[in-house]
This record gives structure tokens, sequence and C-alpha cells, in this order.
């Protein structure tokens, strides 16, 4: 016979005493002892990410799988910081220092989501240093040089025949310009360029105020979830270098030519960079033509688009801009991220932006 509740072994039980005892584990409590952390993960991945894009909700489960072929069929209350720590090894073997900062990242909050639920008691993913990883894919900046080939060759660019069939039949030079160009020389993101509308592109500016009003683009919106910038301080307005003004005055017009021959068959997205029938292009388009462009100026096709606004901060730092400006001006919400993400960019010796760049690509 069980011992009641509170009740000391050996201790006589009289009859018609009340007495307490502890009740045998439900059915669902007895499944939750055989709760994986594979399902641990699946749960958060699933509802633990409330208002996050999809491709947020994959990129998370693509960093946790390492891990969880190593511990996803473990009990969750049975895991311990030893077999997290193993598991973080051995995704460092074959992975970069970023990755396994990531998947460690998403294991501590698929756990401590499953703790708010009462599925276990602690977060043991938490006791564990993320070990480094092997070394990732370093980020390059164009020399001066370089910027002036790929630009030019942007510039010359002949149409992008593609095959009969597919969506876009062409698609100008004028966008690949305008778009490295923009980037190049203003520091915009990929996400910010691609999700840019003409409503926030002012080329004329207003010379006659008091101060003058120069071209400018609001960079007030990104191709993240909900249309929202990385962060608050990304929200800025840039002035605009004049190569720039001519470049994206000439997008406009070949723009207006592709609606006419598009007909009805053309999308008023209101987008800068846009496919011929005016929806919006994705990162895959993008980086595809970048590419093409890159070969024809011969500056090797292993860059990429993101690594245009990387040489914006060089660029600007070469020139002895502040480390302070040139976080102002990438949207950065503080000197210490500039630091950080550009160190290889940044000079030691620093002494606004348009005007800076107009003197460098004079003559472009």
């Amino acid at each position: 016979m069980p011992v009641p509740c509170g009740v000391t072994a050996g201790t006589p039980v009289l009859e018609g005493d009340p007495v307490l005892t502890t009740p045998a584990p439900s059915g669902h409590e007895a499944g939750y002892a055989n709760y994986t952390v594979r399902q641990a993960a699946e749960e958060w991945l699933a509802n633990g990410l409330p208002g996050r894009s999809a491709k947020t909700i994959k990129k998370n489960q693509n960093m946790l799988e390492p891990i969880l072929k190593a511990v996803g069929d473990r009990k969750l209350r049975e895991l311990s910081a030893a077999d997290v720590r193993r598991a973080l090894s051995k995704m460092a073997a074959d992975n970069s220092s970023s990755a396994v900062t990531m998947g460690h990242l998403a294991l501590k909050r698929a756990i401590r989501h499953a703790e708010a639920n009462d599925l276990v008691s602690r977060n043991v993913a938490t006791l564990v240093d993320t070990p480094k990883g092997q070394e990732g894919r370093p980020s390059k900046s164009l020399t001066v040089e370089q910027a002036v080939a790929l630009i030019a060759a942007a510039k010359t660019l002949p149409a992008i025949e593609l095959h009969p069939g597919l969506k876009d039949v062409r698609r100008p030079a004028t966008l690949m310009y305008a778009y490295i160009v923009l980037s190049l020389l203003a520091g915009l993101r990929t996400e910010e360029a691609r999700a840019l509308s003409w409503q926030h592109v002012n080329l004329d500016g207003d010379p006659q105020a008091n101060p003058p009003v120069p071209p400018h683009v609001a960079v007030w919106r990104s191709v993240r979830v909900h249309g929202e910038t990385k962060t608050e301080r990304s929200r800025r307005t840039l002035g605009l270098p004049q190569l720039t003004v001519e470049a994206l005055r000439a997008l406009l017009e070949s723009r207006a030519e592709e609606r006419l021959l598009a007909g009805g068959r053309s999308q008023e997205t209101g987008l800068v960079f846009t496919t011929s029938l005016g929806a919006a292009l994705d990162a895959a388009n993008v980086r595809k033509m970048f590419k093409r462009v890159c070969r024809l100026a011969e500056v090797g096709d292993n860059w990429t688009p993101r690594e245009l606004r990387t040489s914006f901060v060089s660029l600007m730092s070469h020139r002895g801009v502040s480390i302070e400006e040139i976080a102002r001006l990438v949207g950065h919400s503080s000197t210490r991220t500039t630091e950080v993400v550009y160190r290889r960019e940044l000079r030691p010796v620093i002494t606004t932006g348009a005007e800076i760049m107009d003197e460098i690509f004079a003559g472009s």
C-alpha cells in the first residue's frame, strides 16, 4: 500500500482519518516526461515566433538542425549542459562562428519557450558558452579603382536578354546602373534598396529653401516583415550625390518605356527597382544581375550586392569621415555597431556623404 502524503512510514492510520495520497502522474504529464528536444524546437518554431516572416523561421530551423541531429532525440528533461556542449562543438567543426552562435541562441530560445510552458524546469543551454566555429567568408570592400570600373561597366551594360517564355524579356542597363550607384554612393542595405518607392525619392530637392534642400531619398522601409527598417535609427533621409540623381532619372525614364511596352500587364507597385512588369525584384534577381556586371568590370564574380554598402563605409573612412558620421549615414544605432560590423573597412586615422562621393566619382 502506498504511504499517504504527509504520513511518516510506520505511523498508524486510523479508520475514518482523512488521508491525502500523492496522485499518480496523469497521461498528459507522463507524455511530458518523454518530450524531446526536437519536439521543443518544432513547437517553438511553430508557435514561439509570432509576427516573424517565413524566411526568419526557416533560418532558425536551418541553424537548429545540426544541433538537433546530435541531441534532437534526447528527452528534454534529461538534456544536460554536457549534451549541449558536445552538440555545439560538433556543429562548430563544420560551420562558421556566426552560424554556431545563431544555432545556440535558437536552442536557448526554444528551451526557454518550453520552460515557460512548464515542460522543463531549467534551461541548460544557457549554462554553456558558444564555441568558436570555422572562419566564415569575410566581407570585402571595393577599392576606388574597382568601384569606378563597376560603375562604368553597369552604365554600358547591354540589355539583359533572357530566354523566350520567361517573365522578363529584357532588363535595361539603367536598372543595375541605378541600383549599384545608389547602394555604393549612399550606403543603403540591399533590403532597403529593393523596398524603395518613388514616393520616397526626391530628385529635385528645393534649392530655394532656407537652408536649401538637396535631392534625397527617405529610407523608411525595407523588405523585412511588416516593411520595417532593421532598427529605428535605420529610418533616415539621405542626400544624393549628383551621379545617383542622374542614374535614378535615367531609370525613371526607362521604367516609363517599359510600362508602355507592357500595356495592361504592368503592375503599379511604385517601387524603384522592379521587373519589366513592375513587380518587386527578389534577392536572387539582384545577385544574378550584379554578378554579370562584376564580370564585365573584371573585378571578379565573387562579390555580393551587400558589399556595395561595405564599400561605401570603406570609401568614406578612407576619406577621413568620422565613425560617428558613418554610423549616422548607414543607419546604425550606435558607433559600436559600425566598429564591430565594419571593423575591416574602418581606418584608425579618422579626421558628409554626398559631397565626398561627388568628388570621388567626378567624371564617372
